[in-house]
């Protein structure tokens, strides 16, 4: 409400947001509306939200994932992340982003053909608007930032779990697997 109120919406990005995977569907239709509207932008971490969301519960369990696809065909902006590594909170965080990518789409029901077409869009263009980032994309003129992937399409990526095969960063190659 407040980043509606006064403006701040594109600059404001919420993190888990656990409690709107336990909303009803009426309720949530009606705050995606003000989302939308405010331009906030949301972060998923859903290895954290695994382990701790719901651990103490009886049965039925709740999950502690936000609603992701349903932000996203709202068309708000909604990437992975993951803010644990080896801590308390999620004991075998190691930043593998395709690995978090991974247990997301599989937590959130995002495996249909058309979901894991856009997965990557998910921990590269959406978490580089969450961050509200300056000079980020691949054109001329642009700082060389980029880290190539093993596959020919995001359903070989995700399926191959291969190492990054190159990292660029203001073009120089910090790692290089091509040989």
């Amino acid at each position: 409400a407040e980043a509606l109120k006064l403006d701040y919406g594109s600059r404001v990005t919420a993190s888990h947001t656990c409690a709107m995977g336990s909303y009803n569907d009426h309720y949530c239709s009606r705050l995606f509306r003000l989302l939308k509207k405010s331009g906030l932008r949301f972060l998923s971490m859903p290895t954290e939200s695994l382990h701790l969301q719901g651990r103490f519960d009886g049965y039925p369990k709740r999950r502690g994932l936000t609603r992701v696809p349903e932000l996203l065909d709202a068309g708000l902006k909604v990437a992975f992340g993951q803010d644990s590594i080896r801590d308390p909170w999620y004991p075998l965080g190691n930043g593998n982003m395709l690995r978090t990518l991974d247990v997301g789409l599989h937590a959130c029901h995002m495996l249909g053909m058309g979901w894991i077409d856009r997965s990557l869009e998910l921990i590269t263009d959406n978490g580089a608007a969450a961050l509200d980032l300056d000079e980020y994309g691949i054109e001329e003129g642009l700082p060389a930032r980029c880290v190539v992937l093993q596959g020919q399409s995001p359903y070989e990526v995700l399926l191959g779990q291969l190492p990054v095969a190159a990292s660029i960063r203001d073009g120089r190659v910090l790692i290089n697997r091509q040989g």
